[in-house]
């Protein structure tokens, strides 16, 4: 009786696991892969973008994949701006887009969804086209254009109405651009219209904290259209932009099943069930705010040196936090043979600070050189000594030390090719902390956009990797050592006071009234926004540089110089 019961269990087990086998089995026969190219476009480089939007197709197809999703204007780049205006250049993205679709038609029975602008009965539009044996088989016209922060998009073009919904092996996928995540309605529509999935290509640049954000907002969507979605994003430097990928698959409760790591290129891959709903694959695992802001940081300079075709970079060492993470972050994006470091020391340049500045450039590996300003500051104040006379010494002479470094470091520049990189942080630019044609002088200002408290974490985050950045230049007091006994806060609030209030006013557009309420000292609140009103004058004239807040000094900080207006 006991053999006979043991023999009915086995053979009952035996049948569970053969149908869990044909199961599997059956699932991998059928199961469809889609890939998403998480790629690094050189705007205007139209034959070079479709040659990356080919490669990634190749390989996608090689690995068996049924659907290929490139982001938002992957043709062209993001963003072209008023490229958008001349028709030759709309014309050369028609051509390069069709010759694109008779290569990819080699690779039969792959769908690739392209991003590009086209010009439509409508007008211009930002649009992805879905592709397939050589046709267009389907488009979409972005619905909802972004007119805010960084974004011109209503400048540009007309917005679409009509959903796109197409069939990709059985499964009915629909189609939105970027913006069009962030509002209700234009996945409703794709939803109405028959789609079971939902891509969502985009080239959405990087602030601090975001893509925990993005996944927020496109829950959102999945709660009200029980839709699964694949949200595929660009990589790469543009300008002040960052784009940092981080594409992700959402399944039908909203849960991440598979995720790609930020600021790189590759191809991701997601398996897709006949149902249409996703497996879980690959997550590659969060990162901390400061190494983010990091990666984020080394991909700016990269991409802005590299597509520009500058040799390298030079760099005024002053011995300071500032200008020791801006080191950092150049041998981390270039290679230490393309960095070169230069030491300008004044009269009152401490000598701890020669000295620190002379180590971390050993530790770095880059070319270190020193030219003492003494002789060129000594002549220039002799030059105007009958002009000054009988006036007291102030910022002047102060001033005449910056630029003169300023000069001596753009001579470099023309003499070598190579690019400067300033220093200011964001907390100095906000209140005007820095010197027209001195320490502003250079082509990318790398930390425009980084508070000084931010600075240090960043400092501590890079020594975390690897030490290279002497302690003492972290803990001692930061200073512009322009005159004797010289530290910043003899002439401002503490940075960690000063970076709250400019986060508050400037970046969170709080009134006076409510950061004096949040329990600031007012003297230091109208003081501080004070600066930041007079100082325009002075970051109109600044460089670019990386973007890393929700915003920063440039494309989406637009005040006017000439104004009489004070809250």
């Amino acid at each position: 009786m006991r053999i006979q019961k043991f023999w009915k269990a086995s053979n009952a087990t035996t049948k569970s696991t053969l149908n869990l086998l044909v199961k599997a089995l059956s699932f991998e026969v059928s199961a469809q892969k889609i890939a998403l190219v998480q790629m690094n476009p050189m705007l205007g480089d139209l034959a070079g973008n479709a040659q990356l939007i080919h490669k990634a197709a190749q390989d996608a197809f090689k690995q068996g994949a049924k659907l290929v999703v490139t982001p938002e204007l992957a043709l062209t780049g993001y963003p072209p701006e008023d490229l958008l205006l001349r028709p030759a250049f709309i014309e050369a993205a028609k051509q390069q887009l069709d010759l694109l679709m008779k290569e990819l038609a080699q690779y039969s029975g792959l769908t690739v969804v392209v991003g590009h602008p086209k010009s439509t009965l409508a007008g211009l539009q930002n649009y992805a086209s879905v592709l397939q044996n050589g046709k267009v088989i389907a488009g979409y016209a972005k619905q909802e254009l972004p007119n805010h922060e960084v974004f011109d998009e209503v400048r540009y073009f007309i917005p679409g109405k009509e959903a796109c919904v197409f069939e990709c092996a059985g499964i009915r996928y629909g189609v939105i651009l970027c913006e069009d995540a962030w509002h209700a309605g234009p996945a409703k529509q794709a939803h109405a219209a028959g789609a079971q999935v939902l891509l969502v290509p985009n080239a959405s640049p990087y602030h601090l904290k975001k893509e925990a954000l993005r996944i927020d907002v496109l829950r959102e969507h999945i709660v009200q259209t029980k839709m699964p979605l694949i949200y595929v994003n660009a990589v790469g430097g543009q300008d002040e932009l960052v784009f940092d990928g981080g594409s992700f698959a959402l399944n039908s409760q909203g849960d991440v099943v598979m995720a790609m790591p930020q600021f790189e290129t590759g191809l991701g891959i997601v398996d897709i069930s006949p149902n249409g709903q996703l497996e879980k694959g690959l997550i590659s695992p969060p990162q901390s705010v400061e190494a983010q802001a990091y990666q984020a940081l080394v991909l700016g300079v990269r991409d802005y040196v590299t597509k520009n075709h500058f040799p390298g970079v030079i760099i005024g060492l002053s011995g300071g936090v500032d200008s020791a993470l801006v080191l950092a972050v150049a041998v981390d994006a270039l290679g230490a043979d393309k960095v070169r470091a230069v030491m300008m020391a004044s009269r009152y340049t401490a000598d701890i600070s020669w000295i620190d500045a002379s180590e971390l450039a050993k530790n770095l590996g880059v070319q270190y050189d020193e030219i003492p300003i003494s002789g060129p500051v000594d002549a220039l104040e002799a030059s105007l000594a009958d002009q000054f006379k009988g006036l007291k010494i102030d910022a002047t002479e102060e001033n005449i030390q910056a630029r003169v470094r300023g000069t001596l470091l753009m001579a470099l520049s023309n003499k070598t090719g190579r690019l400067v990189l300033t220093t200011g942080n964001k907390s100095e630019m906000a209140v005007g902390y820095c010197t027209l044609y001195g320490d502003m002088a250079g082509g990318f200002a790398v930390i425009k956009d980084i508070a000084k408290t931010l600075v240090y974490r960043l400092c501590d985050y890079r020594n975390s990797i690897k030490p290279v950045i002497p302690k003492r230049i972290l803990t001692r007091a930061p200073s512009a050592e322009l005159r004797p006994d010289q530290t910043d806060q003899d002439s401002l609030p503490s940075y960690e006071v000063l970076d709250a209030i400019v986060e508050r006013y400037m970046e969170q557009n709080q009134s006076i009234t409510q950061i004096i309420a949040a329990g600031f000292d007012p003297e230091s609140v109208e003081k501080v926004t004070r600066l930041i009103k007079l100082n325009e004058y002075k970051r109109r004239q600044a460089p670019p540089g990386v973007r890393v807040t929700t915003r920063a000094f440039g494309r989406d900080w637009r005040y006017p110089i000439t104004s009489q207006f004070r809250a």
